[in-house]
């Protein structure tokens, strides 16, 4: 006799707009399932703080979306096919982003197109698979689409031990870069240099370095307000990548420089890259924490604690 279908999962949900506060833990449909896609039994979901502020996480098209799932980056195992799709098959290993308009992976299962997803190797853990999806695509695409380092690029990476700024200063350095990274700390200088920076200024928050320049790009992944100092490290006609917001067009004509903001896509063959580095040990990840699904938004608030690791926190799943 053939199994009943799993029609409900567990899940982290939000109902309304708002912080960690509105996150709860409740049963929720499954997915269903649309031509093109594949659901996946999540094994492990990375947090994202800032998701909770995107537009993008409560609305599509301008429709509100609550009851809504955070967590975008995710591995798992496939449960279930979708018409159309003949890259993978029920119990492969795979790990993706899910895009930003659709439920995340705060659950047992979530639903993604195929093309969000790509095979994982038998030795990439599912937590480190899913803490590295989204910080190294966002840093694969600053760093090779929008800013086209090469050998000898002058690159400043500001916050380099960050989520983001780790993959920076890890691509950056491998693709030939001559990396400077700037830390907030004397204890995150060693980091830094471990990754691969040739050289790490301090500028704790709130200050300015005494003299930093000429790069021919500067990238930023701190998100806070971007200080002018960061515009006037670029040499004139060099590139400034910002990460979280857009960038302030008349302080960088002023300075004579390209000031860029983006929102990372997924890039299937990038993906595939990702676990054949992840596989081989060529990319360090850094995982801050585990937690059950069942911690629902304290998660959320232990990714932003003081004193926390570096790395991702993440949802655990058996």
């Amino acid at each position: 006799m053939a199994e009943e279908p799993i029609t409900t999962m567990t899940a982290v949900r939000a109902h309304r707009r708002g912080g960690p506060e509105q996150l709860v833990v409740e049963q929720a449909p499954v997915p269903e399932l649309a031509a093109g896609e594949v659901l996946v039994r999540v094994e492990a979901a990375a947090i994202t703080v800032a998701e909770l502020t995107w537009p993008e996480t409560w609305e599509s098209g301008g429709v509100d979306r609550t009851p809504i799932i955070p967590s975008h980056e995710f591995a798992g195992r496939v449960a279930r096919v979708g018409g159309a799709v003949e890259d993978f098959h029920v119990d492969d290993r795979v790990f993706g982003l899910v895009p930003f308009d659709r439920d995340g992976a705060a659950a047992e299962f979530v639903a993604v197109p195929a093309t969000s997803v790509a095979h994982r190797s038998a030795s990439v853990a599912p937590t480190v698979a899913a803490a590295a999806v989204l910080p190294a695509l966002t840093a694969w695409e600053a760093l090779v689409d929008r800013a086209a380092i090469g050998q000898g690029t002058r690159l400043l990476v500001r916050g380099g031990t960050g989520a983001v700024g780790s993959f920076l200063v890890q691509i950056g350095a491998s693709s030939g870069a001559e990396v400077t990274a700037t830390v907030s700390s004397e204890a995150a200088a060693s980091r830094a240099r471990a990754l691969g920076a040739a050289h790490v200024v301090v500028v704790p928050r709130g200050t300015a370095p005494a003299h930093i320049g000429d790069f021919d790009v500067a990238i930023d992944a701190v998100g806070d307000d971007l200080p002018e100092w960061v515009y006037a490290a670029v040499r004139p006609g060099g590139d400034l990548v910002v990460l979280q917001q857009p960038p302030a067009q008349d302080v960088a004509e002023r300075y004579g420089i390209r000031a860029t903001f983006f929102v990372v896509d997924t890039n299937q063959d990038r993906l595939r890259e990702l676990d054949t580095l992840l596989a081989t040990g060529r990319l360090h990840v850094a995982v801050a924490a585990t937690l059950p699904l069942s911690a629902g938004g304290e998660a959320f608030v232990a990714a932003t604690a003081a004193g926390r690791p570096s790395g991702k926190t993440l949802y655990v799943l058996p």
